[in-house]
This record gives structure tokens, C-alpha cells and sequence, in this order.
């Protein structure tokens, strides 16, 4: 009986400590934050920060307040700036649920390196947010437009990003943990998807611009955008930012356009279902060459022309004509990572893997070296299945 007590004991004052949690807050007590902005300011940092109304958010009768707040404030540090938020906000803010991190353009210009240390080290902040930058704008000013359907706009931003990299492409979630790693790492440079404001921002923060069918003021996820080392420094376009992600096997589907076999203006649409790219590398004479081979599956997903596809022959140019778009994409991807020296690739970290010794020598001279890296490219496209139908109806109206 003693040893059974002897054993239980132990068991019991650990339930003494697991009665309740010591850090819990009420939500009567706290704002949660959904997205943070950042700017640069004379002082050092303009601090923007979006919060939730929890009674807006979960109402049956929804009021004329809006479902959401933003408080800014100014400090030399972000830190400061943080703390400084206490005297616009009426309760302490709560920064475990934001969504997402936005950099205003002058702000990842002049370097964000800084802010990601706040960002990393507070105890509070998880890192599975999303972070962007307000492309041709401030943060504050994104921070501030109300959007339709989804009542959060920071939720907004987040699956308008996730949707547009999943079904089209020209995007690129990034999460901390990721955009440190490639600032502290060699050989690679960092990317971040802009995000543009449409519109008026003044008439994007009155009720009145989600309660028209076509909202005067929206947010947009634009492209790509290019760093060296913790600064902006230029922006890809859409067929650049979609040939990075070629490159990058970032692509989980998209859709392409190519000219119909019968020479007519038309085109035929492909949906791409799945793609898989392997980088290598190969080191002669001292100039690095690397292979992009990529693995392609698709559909037909919209014909516009007469060309019957179920001969294989011209299923066989179909294919060959998004090869060379896909291969296209990439081409100009590459000039203009060359043209902003900055390797968004990550060819340099390949070949630190695969030849070492090299590397160690080539890594001083890095920014010349990017510029005489040779890149082949090896397309392969399959086309499977031609939908629901085979033939197009206009070749039927032809019979």
C-alpha cells in the first residue's frame, strides 16, 4: 500500500499544476491582430496594425462599424513602435493569430532585414504567417481597404494568394522561416509576391465600398518580387514570375494558351495538372551550366478552332507548342534575374551541393559568375486526356 502511495504522489501534485493557464487572457481583455504592415518613416518604422471586432464578426445584425480596425503608430525600432501601439489601442493587442506581414515598397527597399529579428524573437508571434509587400503603395494604405465577401481583409489577401498560386502561378507564398533562411543562406537570393491596391484608397475605407456589386477599391495580388540580399530590387512580370516557378517546381497547376495547328487566329487552352522539375549542374572550364529538365502533364481544357485533336499528330504539336511556351516562360525569367544580379534560383546553393570545392572559390566572385551561368532547358509535356468531348462543336457544325 505505501509503495502504491509512494508511486500515485508524484502523479497527483503534477495535477496541481495543470489546473488551470497561468498566460490565458480573456477576449474581453485582448485585440486580436489578423495583419501587420510595415512602413519606413522619418522616425524609423510607421507601424500599422489590423484588428478584429469580434461582435462585427459574429453578429446576426450586423451594425455600421466595420469588422475590423487599424491602429498606426511610429518608433525608431519595431519594438518600440509595438509598445507605442498601447496608447491608440483601448486593450493590449494579440499577435497569435496574424494572417499575414506586409512591407510597404520604400520599406523593402531600404532593407527588411531589421524587422525580422522583432519578427522571429517575440514570444508571441508564430511564424506560419504570410509575408508580402504593398506593391506601389504603403502598407498602411492596404491595411485600410474593406473588402467584399470575406469580412477580414487580411483573410482576404491570404487566400486570394494561396488561390492565385495554386490555379495560375505567378506567385509565391512565403513564410518567415523561409524568407530567413534565404536572406542568412549563400547562393540564393529571397522573393516576395507584391500586392497592389486598385482604386482610391480614401473611398476603400467607407462601408460603401462593399456594398457595391463592383467594389471601386479591391486588393489584387500581383507578381514577383525580386531581392538582393534584404532589399527590393526590382519586380518580375507575369510570365517571368511563372517561369521562376517552372523553375522552382513551385507549379501545381495553371493554364496555357498556344496557337491551333490550323493556322487560325485561335488558340487552344491547357490546364496544367502537374509538373515536376530537377535541377543538376555541371561545372566546365570554370563556367557553371545548369539543366532544368521538367515533367509535364496536362488538358485540354478549351478549343477554339477547328483542329481535331484526337489525330495525333496534331495532339503531338500541341504539345510541342507548350514545351516551348513553358521553356519561353523560363528564358525570361532567367535574363532578368541576370539584369537585377540576383539569383532568385538558388543556382548558387546547387552548386555548393553538388561541387564544393568549386563553390568555395566561385562564391567571391558570385554576382559576375551568376551572369555566365549557362541554363539549358529539357521540356516534356504529355497530353492524356482531351476532357469530356473530343471533338470541338465547330467540326461537328462543319459536317
Amino acid at each position: 500500500m505505501k509503495r502504491f502511495i509512494c508511486r500515485l504522489a508524484p502523479l497527483v501534485l503534477c495535477l496541481f499544476s495543470l489546473t488551470s493557464c497561468w498566460s490565458s487572457k480573456e477576449l474581453n481583455e485582448v485585440a486580436i491582430a489578423t495583419a501587420i504592415g510595415i512602413d519606413k518613416s522619418d522616425s524609423g518604422y510607421h507601424l500599422s496594425v489590423q484588428v478584429l471586432n469580434p461582435a462585427e464578426i459574429v453578429s446576426f445584425n450586423p451594425t455600421s462599424r466595420t469588422a475590423v480596425t487599424t491602429y498606426q503608430t511610429d518608433g525608431e525600432t519595431l519594438f518600440q513602435a509595438f509598445r507605442r501601439l498601447t496608447v491608440e489601442a483601448p486593450r493590449k493587442v494579440y499577435f497569435s493569430h496574424v494572417q499575414s506581414v506586409v512591407f510597404g515598397e520604400e520599406m523593402a527597399k531600404s532593407g527588411i532585414l531589421k524587422t525580422l529579428d522583432f519578427l522571429s524573437r517575440d514570444h508571441e508571434m508564430r511564424t506560419d504567417f504570410l509575408l508580402v509587400i504593398a506593391k506601389e503603395t504603403t502598407a498602411e494604405e492596404l491595411l485600410t481597404v474593406l473588402t467584399p465577401m470575406d469580412k477580414i481583409p487580411a483573410s482576404k489577401m491570404v487566400s486570394s494568394l494561396e488561390n492565385a498560386e495554386k490555379n495560375w502561378a505567378p506567385t509565391h507564398t512565403v513564410k518567415l522561416d523561409e524568407l530567413i533562411n534565404t536572406l542568412v543562406g549563400d547562393g540564393v537570393e529571397a522573393v516576395l509576391t507584391g500586392v497592389l491596391l486598385k482604386g482610391d484608397p480614401e473611398i476603400g475605407m467607407d462601408m460603401g465600398n462593399v456594398e457595391k456589386v463592383h467594389p471601386p477599391t479591391t486588393i489584387q495580388i500581383s507578381n514577383i518580387g525580386v531581392f538582393k540580399r534584404d532589399k527590393l530590387v526590382g519586380w518580375l512580370t507575369e510570365d517571368e514570375s511563372k517561369g521562376f516557378n517552372y523553375l522552382q517546381d513551385n507549379v501545381k497547376s495553371t493554364i496555357i494558351n498556344v496557337p491551333c495547328s490550323d493556322n487560325s487566329a485561335a488558340s487552344v487552352s491547357i490546364e496544367v495538372i502537374s509538373t515536376k522539375t530537377k535541377l543538376t549542374s555541371k561545372i566546365n572550364n570554370h563556367i557553371p551550366t545548369i539543366t532544368a529538365a521538367i515533367q509535364m502533364e496536362g488538358n485540354v481544357g478549351d478549343v477554339e478552332c477547328k483542329t481535331n485533336l484526337t489525330n495525333p499528330q496534331n495532339l503531338k504539336e500541341v504539345e510541342e507548342s507548350v514545351e516551348n511556351d513553358v521553356k519561353d516562360k523560363m528564358v525570361k525569367s532567367v535574363k532578368a534575374a541576370k539584369q537585377l544580379n540576383s539569383d532568385i534560383f538558388g543556382f548558387g546553393t546547387l552548386l555548393y551541393r553538388n561541387h564544393p570545392g568549386e563553390w568555395k572559390v566561385m562564391k567571391q566572385n558570385w554576382d559576375e559568375a551568376f551572369q555566365e551561368v549557362e541554363v539549358k532547358y529539357e521540356v516534356n509535356v504529355t497530353i492524356p486526356r482531351l476532357g469530356t468531348i473530343t471533338e470541338s462543336f465547330q467540326r461537328k457544325g462543319d459536317d
